[in-house]
């Protein structure tokens, strides 16, 4: 049997041919900011065979239909909507001294990396309640209707946040010896989970993927499961059980050139056609 009929027989969805009426693929996303990375989505998802609806806070088109989700990246989750009620795991001097380093290391080392890194990433490090409450509402009618669900970093973070997971807001403790890599490009390496619809997604059992993160999935939300991590421990990706609800931590929309990641983006537009046509017998 090769991969590909492997990957077929394994991956529900993976054999239903995109329909003329290809599937409509919500994509959601701050008001100011994250431009890039919705229309680098955007084009994933029609190189997938999908089209795609832009909803954020100021145009959260409540009433639309669409066939699959992604919650993109972004502003750190709200932490009271997982019971941190204690405030910042860091001081204001310690953020500003660390954000300080970061720059100066980024201007001194790696100023091309870093250019990038701030023209495509999502206005971070500040809540956005409203964007909270729009996505945890999508989120729940995504899961309740059995559509597709992707979620891209933060997205990855809330969909467990909704689940009734909780976040890590701090990772320093994770890299003491191992250092944190923050960079668009695929420089840190995750182990998939053996048996998990990732691992058959991807058809292996590791990947290099990028890194743009602060927080991570801590305690797993109700019907959740791990599927990837790093050697460092944190998770990298979850995935439900039985529906197709899988979060990555990393951004594959940012790896348009990596093959290996597009097949994420077929899968989802793949499992939204084939409810699409469950739905007309």
């Amino acid at each position: 049997m090769t991969g590909s009929e492997q990957h077929a027989r394994t991956d529900p969805g993976a054999t239903a041919g995109i329909k003329p009426g290809r599937p409509l693929v919500a994509i959601t996303g701050p008001d100011r900011g994250g431009w890039l990375a919705w229309l680098f989505t955007a084009l994933a998802v029609r190189r997938a065979g999908g089209r795609s609806i832009h909803i954020r806070p100021a145009h959260p088109c409540h009433h639309c239909r669409f066939d699959a989700l992604i919650v993109g990246g972004g502003a750190d989750v709200d932490p009271s909507l997982y019971g941190d009620l204690e405030g910042p795991e860091l001081s204001e001097i310690q953020a500003a001294e660390r954000r300080w380093s970061q720059r100066l290391f980024g201007y001194a080392f790696y100023p091309i990396l870093w250019l990038l890194r701030r023209m495509f990433q999502s206005h971070g490090g500040t809540l956005d309640k409203a964007r909270d409450r729009l996505e945890k509402a999508l989120i729940n009618r995504a899961i309740d209707e059995h559509r597709p669900v992707l979620g891209i970093c933060r997205g990855m973070q809330l969909i467990n946040v909704v689940l009734g997971g909780t976040l890590n807001r701090n990772l320093d403790g994770f890299y003491m010896e191992i250092p944190q890599s923050r960079s668009l490009l695929p420089v840190k390496h995750i182990t998939l989970k053996p048996g998990t619809r990732l691992s058959r997604i991807f058809d292996r059992d590791d990947l290099w993927v990028n890194a743009l993160h602060d927080q991570a999935v801590n305690t797993l939300g109700k019907g959740l499961r791990v599927a990837a991590c790093e050697a460092t421990g944190v998770i990298q990706a979850i995935e439900a059980a039985q529906d197709w609800c899988i979060g990555v931590q990393w951004h594959p929309e940012y790896l348009p050139q990596k093959e290996t990641q597009q097949r994420l983006f077929r899968s989802l537009v793949r499992a939204a056609a084939q409810g699409m046509e469950e739905e007309r017998t």
